[in-house]
């Protein structure tokens, strides 16, 4: 039986369990929170973190670090194209990325993210007048793919069969379906060149794939590794945080020379994988070690004992605010944005670590 199951069997068992811990704890403090207004803020955590938790504003961010910037953006343009190797080239406007292949009689495009997909065309044409025969999708969420039907024509589409059932319930028109799909593996050879796609489980949603240029020794991931930054909130909203945890690992052991992820401004390497597996051990051990260290009941409002969403509630928020307390020291300066998702990444590693 899980840890979450265990806290949260019965109301009784919590009414037992906070009206014994208030009764030791109880004090004008408490008396004075019980007439504060229902749902209104009450007085910080003992030792909280200075980085303020979601949904509280921030005056300023901190500022990113200079080894998580990209190549600017030409603001006439709006996207920047970077030469991956023959014929291989990234589109980004420094917030997404996607990746396009030129052969022999026409073009594959790797993920149109509606941000720039409306100057995709723009782009191919500054390296080649040959149309777009084919697009890959890296799995089936709209902010990568969304731009798909802008780019006219009709080109075979590539997926893995998980994104194409996803896009069939979703039924967008902006995400045609896929006219070709696989299950774990599909090799693309168009004339001299070659891609390589694989599935390995749903580290970020069902779908999510792997595309290898091996010539080029380019790796394409999408929203799995984020380079030189913090990862996107909850790790990316992962469906099952410990299979996204071991692609991070798998992709590190890879024969890639760039990545592409998808995020984020610049090329990744395989430093930056490393750099994010130590990461993301980190905020496993720390939240791990909160969840031991913490009381399940301490501080809160007498008259919350028999409301178990409410203790438990405020025990995974002193929990996660203990992670990102202790985070904080070592990699506030090392990725960007830090302070956007700290307690996101908190949050979504206790919850795994108790129920997965």
């Amino acid at each position: 039986m899980s840890r979450l199951i265990r806290l949260i069997a019965s109301t009784a068992v919590y009414s037992i369990l906070a009206t014994s811990a208030l009764a030791d704890t109880a004090g004008g403090e408490h008396n004075a929170s019980t007439a504060a207004p229902a749902g209104h803020t009450g007085v910080p955590f003992p030792s909280a973190p200075e980085i303020a938790p979601i949904g509280v504003r921030l005056d300023k961010y901190m500022d990113v670090p200079e080894a998580a910037k990209g190549p600017p953006i030409d603001p006439a343009k709006g996207y920047r194209l970077e030469k991956l190797g023959r014929g291989l080239y990234m589109v980004t406007d420094n917030g997404y990325q996607s990746m396009f292949m030129v052969y022999e009689s026409g073009v594959v495009v790797v993920d149109a993210p509606p941000s720039y997909a409306a100057k995709l065309k723009q782009a191919i044409a500054e390296v080649t007048n040959l149309p777009i025969t084919h697009i890959i999708y890296s799995h089936s969420h709209t902010d990568h793919i969304g731009g798909a039907g802008l780019l006219g024509g009709h080109p075979v589409i590539v997926a893995q069969e998980e994104t194409k059932r996803l896009l069939l319930r979703d039924a967008d028109p902006a995400r045609p379906i896929p006219t070709v799909v696989f299950k774990t593996s599909y090799r693309m050879q168009l004339g001299s060149q070659r891609l390589e796609l694989s599935y390995h489980g749903d580290g970020h949603e069902p779908g999510n794939i792997f595309i290898y240029a091996p010539e080029q020794k380019t790796l394409m991931v999408v929203d799995i590794v984020f380079p030189g930054w913090m990862p996107f909130r909850r790790f990316a909203v992962a469906h099952d945080l410990p299979g996204w945890m071991a692609q991070v690992e798998m992709i590190a052991k890879l024969p890639f020379d760039k990545l592409v992820a998808g995020h984020v401004a610049r090329l990744g390497t395989r430093a930056d994988v490393l750099t994010q597996i130590e990461f993301d051990n980190d905020v496993k051990s720390a939240a791990a070690a909160a969840l031991k260290t913490t009381p399940f009941v301490d501080g809160i409002n007498p008259a919350d004992a028999g409301n178990p969403w409410a203790l438990t509630d405020d025990y995974t928020a002193r929990v996660a605010g203990s992670c990102v307390k202790t985070l904080t020291p070592k990699w506030s300066n090392r990725l960007g944005a830090f302070d956007t998702f700290v307690w996101d990444e908190c949050y979504a590693m206790e919850q795994s670590l108790r129920v997965d």
